[in-house]
């Protein structure tokens, strides 16, 4: 087993599994705790419509997703803020929208697209040096952010009615936070994929929410979680040959599953926030 580490593209892939999972950990809980799971989904497919026009123009891909994903999630909020429109509509509205101009533009491109497999599926083997740099420096400014606004971000979290009324910054929060959202997808699908990005969002959290009944906690606890789901699927994967993605994602549902029986059978042992 100590021989695999021996080869840089399995430390890159151990490093950058760590480096999601704290990102994912921290933009999980915010997402999850403002009932917005949905809305990574909806960047997720929003990202296909500039995938497809960056190859029909030519250009990169992956910033052209990025570029599109940064404008949906600020679609999203100016929706639901302006026109208002309900956010999981608002979401719907641009998850369609996005999905449809990618379909139209990869018709419309000459040739085959195999590109789109990864973006799909990913691969966490293949991360590059320059792919770590790119993560390594959201990292900071997400922690950054989060560290100077952390008492805004949790009162919006919670209540985004009770923060205005408050006089919190809550415009600013909010599409900081939700073009942050936006940022750590670009980053990620490629390497994760959408299975293993929506998980690393969702199951975490919702499985630290079980026995944890504040923000900062549920935050650390999912983190760590993820951080050991995650390093032992890529460890289980060099084992047995098969997939990470795939033992990752198991994992996760399986330490929940677990967790939730402990908590049916010990209800004292349940904290979920309400």
């Amino acid at each position: 087993m100590l021989e695999i580490l021996q080869y840089d593209f399995f430390i890159n892939a151990l490093v950058a599994v760590v480096l999601i999972s704290l990102c994912a950990g921290t933009i999980g809980t915010y997402i999850i705790t403002r009932r917005l799971v949905a809305v990574s989904g909806g960047i997720t497919h929003a990202c296909f419509g500039g995938l497809g026009l960056g190859y029909f123009l030519g250009v990169s891909p992956v910033a052209m997703a990025g570029a599109f994903a940064v404008a949906s999630s600020i679609g999203v909020e100016w929706l639901a803020q302006r026109l208002r429109l309900r956010e999981d509509s608002a979401i719907a509205v641009i998850w369609a929208l996005g999905m449809a101009l990618g379909i139209l533009f990869v018709f419309l491109t000459p040739g085959y697209v195999p590109e789109l497999n990864d973006f799909l599926f990913g691969n966490i083997l293949t991360v590059s040096a320059a792919d770590l740099r790119a993560i390594g420096a959201y990292t900071i400014v997400l922690a950054a952010f989060w560290i100077w606004q952390r008492r805004n971000i949790i009162a919006i979290a919670f209540d985004r009615d009770f923060a205005t009324v408050a006089g919190l910054p809550v415009k600013a929060v909010s599409y900081t936070m939700t073009v942050l959202v936006a940022v750590c997808i670009v980053l990620t699908i490629r390497l994760a994929g959408i299975m293993m990005l929506m998980s690393m969002l969702s199951l975490p959290i919702i499985t630290a929410e079980i026995f944890a009944g504040n923000y900062g906690t549920i935050l650390i606890r999912s983190i760590i979680l993820s951080l050991l789901s995650s390093i032992g699927g890529l460890v289980l994967s060099a084992i047995i040959d098969v997939p990470c993605s795939a033992l990752i994602v198991l994992i996760m549902v399986a330490v929940f599953i677990v967790c939730k029986l402990i908590a049916a059978a010990i209800p004292s042992a349940s904290n979920d926030v309400k």
